[in-house]
């Protein structure tokens, strides 16, 4: 969920331990139920669907989507949750975005000021660090005999998106948050399957850490993971390959 990852090391990213990838579910159902209130179909919701490929491309169960809609739509009295953002610093200048969804805007900025400042962070205004970033749509394909770059530009160009970024090992598919969700369900009916399904605040340029402050970075980032309202951190440091192993 924390935006560090890199295409190459995906499989290690996939095969996390079972508490890890639980606690991954327990956000992205939260995130499905959030947006499947009022209306559960995903034909007719776009939110919803772009949660439900979201979830699909962190390996959650079909199973576990179908409980999280249900329930969502079972539900007529549960707690209203909000999505808010925060912005801050870690350590070596390092710009992070946080995006939370909370049901106790007291609660969890409480919770991510006193993880910043534990880790060597600190909160910062809103637009301290935004400026740095930009809102895109991203989707990842993986590259395989069967697809070639050729096939998947044509797909892209009529989906109506911005750009595409071949990789060794990955197609990378740039859209304006507007066309993501069209774009998504274009390359859907093609019949891809994607690594990361997302609109997201994407870097524009990154930071290199020393190695003594990219071990504390890590930390952050593992301890921002655990507040159960955080969703998603992005964040502009160029993580050595082995870290993002991790």
């Amino acid at each position: 969920m924390s935006g560090h990852s890199k295409w190459h090391n995906i499989q290690a990213k996939k095969g996390k331990a079972d508490a890890a990838r639980g606690r991954v579910f327990t956000k992205l159902g939260r995130e499905i139920a959030v947006a499947a209130k009022g209306n559960p179909n995903p034909d007719t919701n776009s939110k919803l669907a772009d949660a439900i490929a979201k979830a699909k491309a962190n390996n959650m169960p079909n199973d576990n989507i179908l409980r999280c809609i249900k329930k969502a739509a079972g539900e007529s009295d549960s707690a209203n949750f909000e999505t808010l953002i925060y912005e801050g610093y870690g350590v070596g200048g390092s710009a992070l975005i946080i995006s939370t969804l909370t049901d106790n805007k007291n609660r969890t900025a409480g919770d991510v000021r006193s993880t910043l400042a534990k880790c060597g962070g600190e909160m910062g205004n809103a637009g301290c660090v935004s400026y740095m970033f930009d809102n895109k749509g991203l989707i990842v394909v993986e590259r395989t005999l069967e697809l070639d770059e050729d096939t998947l530009t044509e797909y892209a160009i009529e989906a109506g998106a911005d750009d595409i970024v071949t990789l060794d090992d990955v197609f990378e598919i740039y859209t304006s948050p507007a066309a993501f969700s069209q774009v998504r369900k274009y390359l859907e009916g093609k019949g891809l399957s994607f690594l990361e399904a997302d609109v997201r605040m994407i870097p524009q340029s990154k930071i290199t850490l020393s190695d003594e402050n990219v071990e504390k970075f890590m930390k952050l980032l593992d301890k921002l993971d655990e507040l159960d309202d955080v969703q998603d951190v992005y964040h502009n440091v160029d993580l050595p390959e082995e870290e993002e192993e991790d």
